[in-house]
C-alpha cells in the first residue's frame, strides 16, 4: 500500500437513485481531493428517473475522474454499493450516500485514519462520541439507536462499534473483496451484512461522522426498508443456515397466521360452517394475504404489477394448491385421530403447507431458484 503522498488511487463510491440536484455540488467538492490522491469517483446510478444518469455523464465528459455505472433491470442500495466496490479501481474505496449527508471533507480523514490505524475497514460512526448529527429526526435518531443495540446483541465479534447501519465507511480492498463478494445484496444495509458476513475476520475501526441534513431531494426510508432489517438480524442469529428469503417468507408466513385464525373464527363461529369448510376458506384467504406482502417484501426485487400481479396470484393459488391441500388433510386428519384442539390441528397443517409454498413459489412465481 502507498502512502497518501504519494498519489495513492482512490475510489468513491456513490450509489444513486433520484439524486439529480446533489450531484453536482459532491462532485464538484470531491474533486478538490485531486491534488491529493489518484481520484476515481464511480457513480452507481439505478436507473434514475429524474435526469441523474444524465447529469453524471455530462459531468464526465469534463472530469476524467468521474465515472457512471447505470443499471436497468436491477436495484437496490446494498446492491449498488457491492458492484461499485467490485468495480472500483482504487487502493482504498470510500462508500458514501449522495444526498450531502456525508461530507465530502470526511473521506481524506477516513483515508488517512484506514491507513494510520491499520484496520481493514473504517466506518465513520454517527454514534460515536464526538460525532454531530444534524441529519436525524429525533425519531429516527432513536429508531437508529434501537436498530444499532439489536445489531450488536446479533454482532458479538463487533461489540466495540457504535454505528452498524452507517452509509460511510472505507475499506482496503484486498483485506475485504472476498467477503465482499459474498454479501447478501437483499439484506437490510450492505456494512451489516459485510459485518455478518465476515465473521469477525475483519479488523474494524471506527471516526466521528458529522452527518448533514439531506442536501435535496427525500429518504428512501419506508416500510420495506425496516422489514429488511428484522430479517437481516434474524438471518444472522441462525447463523445464516438458512435462505435469507426463506426468512422472510417465514416472517410473512407468520403473519398469515393471524389472517388464517381470523377468518377460520369468523366462518366457523359466524357462519357457522364445518370445520373443513372453514378452514378451506381460511387457507385460501391466508395464501392471498401471504402472496401480496411476499410481493412487496420478500420478492420486491421481482415484484409483480398490474395484470401480472393478477396471474402471479393465480400461479400462486395453483403452485401452492398441493400444499393447501396437504395444510387441509393434514390439519383435518389431526383434529379427528390425534387432538380435537383445534388450534394444534391448525398448526400442524400450517407448518406441512410452509416448506411447499417457499419452494414453489420462489421458482414458479417469481423465478428465483
Amino acid at each position: 500500500m502507498t502512502d497518501p503522498g504519494d498519489c495513492l488511487r482512490l475510489s468513491v463510491v456513490l450509489p444513486t437513485f433520484n439524486e439529480c440536484d446533489n450531484i453536482e455540488p459532491i462532485v464538484t467538492a470531491l474533486l478538490s481531493l485531486s491534488d491529493q490522491y489518484d481520484l476515481e469517483l464511480l457513480f452507481v446510478d439505478d436507473d434514475s428517473n429524474d435526469g441523474t444518469s444524465e447529469k453524471v455523464r455530462q459531468l464526465a465528459h469534463r472530469h476524467d475522474s468521474v465515472r457512471l455505472i447505470r443499471r436497468v433491470g436491477r436495484f437496490g442500495l446494498s446492491s449498488a454499493i457491492k458492484e461499485g466496490i467490485l468495480d472500483a479501481t482504487g487502493d482504498v474505496v470510500v462508500v458514501m450516500d449522495s444526498d450531502g449527508q456525508h461530507e465530502p471533507a470526511a473521506v481524506a480523514e477516513a483515508v488517512s485514519a484506514l491507513l494510520a490505524s491499520g484496520a481493514d475497514l473504517l466506518i465513520g460512526s454517527r454514534f460515536h462520541h464526538q460525532a454531530r448529527i444534524m441529519g436525524l429526526s429525533e425519531q429516527r435518531e432513536r429508531n437508529s439507536t434501537w436498530a444499532n443495540s439489536v445489531a450488536r446483541f446479533s454482532l458479538p465479534r463487533y461489540r466495540h462499534l457504535t454505528d452498524y447501519m452507517s452509509g460511510f465507511f472505507a475499506l482496503r480492498p484486498e483485506r475485504c473483496l472476498s467477503f465482499v463478494r459474498q454479501v447478501d445484496v437483499n439484506g437490510f444495509k450492505f456494512l451489516y451484512e459485510l459485518l455478518a458476513i465476515s465473521h469477525g475476520h475483519l479488523v474494524v475501526a471506527e471516526m466521528p461522522l458529522r452527518f448533514q441534513p439531506r442536501s435535496a431531494g427525500e429518504s428512501k426510508l419506508n416500510v420495506a426498508v425496516i422489514w429488511d432489517l428484522g430479517v437481516s438480524i434474524l438471518h444472522t442469529l441462525l447463523l445464516r443456515m438458512v435462505p435469507r428469503r426463506a426468512v422472510s417468507f417465514a416472517l410473512v408466513g407468520a403473519t398469515g397466521i393471524g389472517i388464517h385464525l381470523l377468518v377460520f373464527g369468523l366462518t366457523l363461529d359466524v357462519l357457522g360452517l364445518s370445520f373443513e369448510q372453514a378452514q378451506v376458506v381460511a387457507v385460501v384467504s391466508a395464501g392471498c394475504s401471504n402472496y401480496l406482502v411476499n410481493n412487496v417484501l420478500t420478492f420486491r426485487s421481482q415484484q409483480l404489477n398490474g395484470i401480472s400481479l393478477l396471474f402471479g396470484l393465480i400461479r400462486f393459488l395453483l403452485v401452492t394448491s398441493l400444499g393447501m391441500a396437504a395444510n387441509v388433510g393434514v390439519s383435518s386428519a389431526f383434529y379427528r385421530q390425534v387432538s380435537p384442539q383445534p388450534l394444534l390441528a391448525l398448526l400442524a397443517g400450517i407448518a406441512v403447507d410452509f416448506v411447499w409454498k417457499y419452494a414453489a413459489s420462489s421458482r414458479f412465481v417469481w423465478n428465483t431458484p
